[in-house]
C-alpha cells in the first residue's frame, strides 16, 4: 500500500487546506490455488445432494456453501421453548446450529443415561430439521463449555486410567457414550436425509483442560488431562510455543475417536476439531476450526489483534497450529460475540465490537463463521449439584454469555447488526468464497493501538471483489478517520472509493463494499453501499443494498448503463462512469439495465428480516413459523413495512392492525397496536439486601414478562422456595430475568433476591467501565426493579 497525503487548496478564494489520505492496494495477484479430493471428508444424502470440502471452502452440490454457525446448548434451556429459540436463530441468519453433548449431564450415574426433558437431543435435532437448518453435534467426550469437569462425569476421576488418553478402559467408556449419541441421532444424520452435517470430536485436544471439581480452597487445580500432558496444558485458549512432545499419541487418539464415532453410526460429511493453539486434529480427516475472543476472562484487559486484517488461513489466530494450513479452509467455530463472566473477572463486551470483528474475520479470508455463544442459557441443577464450573468461579447457573440472544431468549444490539451481515453472506457467499485475500503492503506495521490508519483489506477474484473496512479496536477509544480515498489497482484499471473526493469512516464502522460485481445484465463498477440481500421473485429479482452511516451513498456503473425508474436519487457522469447517488438518509431505488435495485438506510436495514423472498422491516422481532409469522415486541405500538407490495393485506390474531401510508414506493406499511398489559408484580424490600417478588396476575396472554434489575454490587441470587433458580455477577449491565419459566411456581410462592456488596479490593474492578465510590471499602445499591411485558401476535397474509 502506498499512503499518499495530498493537499487541495480551498476554492472561492477561501484560504484553507483540506487533507486527503489516499490508500492504494494492488489486487493484480495470482488467484488462490484450490486443492480437491485430498481430505477424508464429504458425503451425500438420499436426495442426491452432496457436501464436500476442498482446501478453501465447503461445497454443497458443487457450489460454495458458507456455514453461519450459532452455538446453542439444548441442555441449558427449557425444552418447552426450544422451537421459539431455533426460530430466533433462523431469523438472525444462522444456517447451522452447533450444540455440545455434555456427558456428565446425560450419565450422572454410571451406566444410566438420561435423554429426557431438557436433555432430549433427538427432539432438539428434530426441531432443527423441521425448520430446515443444519446441525453440528459436538460429541466430546471432553467439551469444556465452562461445564463441571469440562463435561466429564465425576465418577471418572476415581479410576486408575487417565482420561483423554488411549487407555483401553477410557476408550471403552467413550465407545459406549458414542453409541448412546448414535441412537439419539439415528435417522437425523445427513446421510439419512437429516440435518446433522457435522460432528466435532473432543475439544482443544492437547491444548487445554478444565479443572476437576475435586479440589479444595487454596489447592492447585487438577486438570482433565493425562499426567504427561499437564505441563503444557492450558486452562483456556491461548497462544503456545507449538511444542508438543506427545503429538503422535494425540494424533492416534483423535483418529481413534473418529473411528469410534463412525462405528457407532456418527457418520457425517464433516468432522471438526478445534485447531487453535497447536491443538491436535485428525490429519486430513477433520476440519481444524478457529477461534477469537477479544474480551477474554482468562487474560488481562488489553487491545487484541483481532481487529487487524491478516491472511487468516495461512496465519490463524492463536498460531502456531499443528496442521498444514494450505490443506484446509479457514472456518471459525468459536468467535466470541460475548463472553462469560467469572467471579474474579467481569469483562464487558462492547456490543458494537462484534460486527467489525466478523467483518475483519471474513475480509481476512474465512469461509465460514461460528459464534460461541450465539444463544445463552441456564445450566441445570440435578440432585442439588451445580454443573457450571464452580472450580473456575463461573456463576452456578447463569450462562448468559452476553450473547446476541441472552439467557432467556432476549435479543440484544448485536443480534440485529449481525443479521445484516448474515443476509449478505447468504446472498453472495458463492461469489465471495473463491476470492483470495489481499492486504495493503503496510498492513503488518499497523498495531492494535493505532487509531489513525485505516484498517482495510480486499477479497478478490480477477478484477471483481469486495473492499472490507473497519474502524474499531477493543479496549481503546477510537476516533473518526476523516477524508479517506481508496484506490484499488486491478489489471488494466483503477477502482476508486468514492469515485471522486473522500469519505469519513466513523468509529465502530464496518463496511463491505463491492466492485466489478455482476448482477444479472448489470455491472456495478463500485459502490459505497453494502449488499444486503437478493429477493428472488417470479417476475424479477430485487437487489437490496444498505448505506453506511456517515458515508454518502453512491453506486457506479459503466457509462452505457441505462438507468430508469429513479426515485429519491440523482444521476451524474463521473470519471467515465454513470453514478447514482444521494446525500439524504432515505431509501432510494432505480433500475439499471432493467435490474431492480433498492438501497435502504442503515437504520432501516438493521431492522430487516428476510422471509419468503420478501423484506419485513420492524423494530419488533418477526419469526417465520410455517405459514404464519410471530410478531414479538415490548412496545404497545409498532410499525412494520413489507417490500415488495403484497397481494393481500396483513392480518393479526390478537392485536389491532391498520394499513397506513407507505413509507416508500413499493412498500406496504402497517401499524400494529396491542392493548397495554400491566402485570401485577409486587416487589418488596425485606432487609437491606433482600427483596421479594410476588406475581399476582396471569401472564399467559403475554409472550413473557422480564424483570430488569438495576443494581451496583458484587452479585445477585434469585430463589424460589429456597432453591436457587439463577445468579448474576455484576458487570456494569442490568440483570435481566424472565418470569415465563417460573410462572407456575410463583402462583403459590414468591421469588427472593439476595444481593451482595462489592468490595474495593476485588480483582475484577479493572474490567468495569465505572467503579463506584466505596464507603468503608464496600458498596451496594439496588436502584430499580423494572417490569417489562413482552407481547406477541400471529400475523398472516
Amino acid at each position: 500500500m502506498k499512503k499518499i497525503t495530498t493537499f487541495i487548496l480551498g476554492v472561492f478564494l477561501i484560504s484553507g487546506i483540506e487533507a486527503q489520505t489516499t490508500y492504494t492496494i494492488n489486487i493484480d495477484q495470482p488467484e488462490q490455488e484450490i486443492i480437491r479430493d485430498h481430505l477424508d471428508l464429504g458425503g451425500s444424502n438420499p436426495a442426491g445432494e452432496e457436501i464436500t470440502v476442498n482446501s478453501y471452502y465447503i461445497e454443497k452440490n458443487g457450489k460454495p456453501f458458507f456455514p453461519i454457525i450459532g452455538e446453542f446448548h439444548y441442555a441449558r434451556f427449557d425444552e418447552k421453548y426450544w422451537e421459539d429459540e431455533i426460530l430466533k436463530m433462523k431469523a438472525g441468519g444462522i444456517n447451522t446450529i452447533a450444540t455440545y453433548v455434555f456427558w456428565n449431564l446425560h450419565e450422572r450415574e454410571e451406566g444410566i443415561f438420561d435423554w429426557s426433558g431438557d436433555l432430549n437431543l433427538k427432539k432438539f435435532l428434530e426441531l432443527i430439521e423441521k425448520h430446515q437448518l443444519y446441525a453440528i453435534v459436538r460429541v466430546g467426550p471432553f467439551c469444556h463449555g465452562e461445564m463441571r469437569n469440562g463435561g466429564l462425569p465425576d465418577w471418572l476421576y476415581g479410576r486408575t486410567f487417565e482420561v483423554r488418553s488411549n487407555a483401553p478402559e477410557y476408550l471403552g467408556y467413550v465407545d459406549r457414550l458414542y453409541g448412546e449419541i448414535g441412537n439419539q441421532t439415528a435417522g437425523l444424520l445427513y446421510k439419512d436425509g437429516g440435518p446433522v452435517i457435522g460432528i466435532q470430536l473432543e475439544n482443544e485436544y492437547q491444548h487445554s483442560s478444565a479443572p476437576w471439581e475435586f479440589m479444595y480452597p487454596g489447592s492447585k487445580k487438577d486438570g482433565t488431562v493425562p499426567d504427561r500432558e499437564a505441563a503444557f496444558s492450558h486452562t483456556q485458549i491461548t497462544v503456545t510455543d507449538g511444542v508438543n512432545p506427545w503429538s503422535e499419541c494425540g494424533k492416534q487418539h483423535m483418529a481413534k475417536l473418529k473411528e469410534l464415532a463412525k462405528k457407532n453410526g456418527l457418520d457425517t460429511p464433516i468432522y471438526t476439531a478445534t485447531g487453535w493453539g497447536n491443538a491436535t486434529i485428525v490429519e486430513k480427516g477433520s476440519l481444524p476450526v478457529t477461534a477469537g475472543y477479544a474480551y477474554p476472562f482468562w487474560s488481562d484487559p488489553r487491545p487484541s489483534g483481532f481487529y487487524l486484517f491478516k491472511d487468516i488461513r495461512k496465519n490463524p489466530d492463536y498460531s502456531p497450529v499443528s496442521y498444514d494450513t494450505d490443506l484446509y479452509p479457514s472456518i471459525s467455530a468459536e468467535i466470541g460475540p460475548g463472553i462469560q463472566v467469572k467471579y474474579s473477572r467481569r469483562p464487558v463486551v462492547d456490543y458494537r465490537s462484534v460486527n467489525p470483528l466478523m467483518t475483519r474475520i471474513i475480509g481476512s479470508g474465512s469461509n465460514g463463521i461460528g459464534y460461541y455463544m450465539y444463544h445463552g442459557g441456564s445450566t441445570p441443577v440435578f440432585d442439588g449439584k451445580y454443573y457450571n464450573e464452580e472450580a473456575n468461579g463461573i456463576p452456578r447457573i447463569n450462562y448468559d454469555f452476553q450473547a446476541p440472544i441472552g439467557q432467556y431468549g432476549q435479543l440484544r444490539y448485536h443480534f440485529k447488526h449481525l443479521r445484516m451481515l448474515h443476509m449478505f453472506l447468504d446472498a453472495y457467499s458463492d461469489v465471495l468464497a473463491p476470492m483470495k485475500t489481499v492486504l495493503p503492503e503496510t498492513n503488518a506495521s499497523i498495531k492494535a493501538d493505532n487509531t489513525e490508519t485505516l484498517r482495510y483489506a480486499v477479497r478478490s477474484y480477477g478484477n471483481s471483489g469486495f473492499l472490507f473496512i473497519i474502524n474499531f479496536q477493543d479496549h481503546i477509544d477510537m476516533q473518526n478517520i476523516e477524508d479517506v480515498h481508496i484506490n484499488i489497482q486491478a489489471k488494466n484499471e483503477t477502482i476508486s472509493f468514492p469515485s471522486k473526493g473522500t469519505f469519513d469512516v466513523a468509529e465502530t464502522t464496518s463496511a463491505i463494499l463491492p466492485f466489478n460485481l455482476q448482477i444479472e445484465k448489470t455491472l456495478i463498477k463500485s459502490a459505497t453501499v453494502q449488499p444486503l440481500t437478493i429477493l428472488k421473485k417470479q417476475k424479477m429479482n430485487y437487489y437490496i443494498f444498505h448505506s453506511i452511516t456517515g458515508i454518502d451513498a453512491e453506486i457506479n456503473f459503466p457509462a452505457e448503463t441505462k438507468i430508469s425508474k429513479l426515485n429519491n436519487a440523482s444521476v451524474a457522469q463521473v470519471s467515465g462512469m454513470k453514478k447514482v447517488y444521494t446525500k439524504n438518509s432515505a431509501p432510494f431505488s432505480f433500475t439499471a439495465n432493467e435490474t431492480s435495485i433498492l438501497v435502504l438506510p442503515e437504520d432501516m436495514a438493521v431492522n430487516a428480516t428476510k422471509i419468503k423472498e420478501s423484506l419485513y422491516i420492524s423494530e419488533a422481532l418477526i419469526l417465520e413459523d410455517t405459514d404464519e409469522f410471530q410478531f414479538i415486541t415490548r412496545e404497545t405500538e409498532n410499525e412494520i413495512h413489507i417490500f415488495p407490495n403484497q397481494k393481500s393485506d396483513l392480518a393479526s390474531s390478537s392485536a389491532n392492525i391498520k394499513k397506513g401510508k407507505t413509507i416508500y414506493k413499493g412498500f406496504d406499511s402497517y401499524t400494529i397496536k396491542f392493548i397495554e398489559v400491566k402485570p401485577k408484580v409486587v416487589i418488596e424490600k425485606a432487609t437491606s439486601r433482600k427483596y421479594t417478588l410476588q406475581l399476582q396476575s396471569d401472564i399467559s396472554n403475554l409472550n413473557d414478562v422480564f424483570v430488569d434489575i438495576d443494581y451496583i454490587g458484587d452479585r445477585g441470587l434469585a430463589f424460589i422456595n429456597g432453591k436457587m433458580i439463577t445468579d448474576h455477577f455484576y458487570h456494569n449491565r442490568t440483570w435481566e430475568l424472565s418470569l415465563k419459566s417460573f410462572a407456575s411456581e410463583l402462583k403459590d410462592d414468591q421469588m427472593v433476591f439476595v444481593f451482595h456488596p462489592m468490595y474495593s479490593d476485588y480483582s475484577y474492578l479493572k474490567d468495569l467501565n465505572k467503579v463506584p465510590e466505596f464507603t468503608k471499602g464496600k458498596y451496594l445499591e439496588i436502584k430499580e426493579f423494572k417490569i417489562i411485558p413482552e407481547y406477541k401476535t400471529i400475523l398472516k397474509l
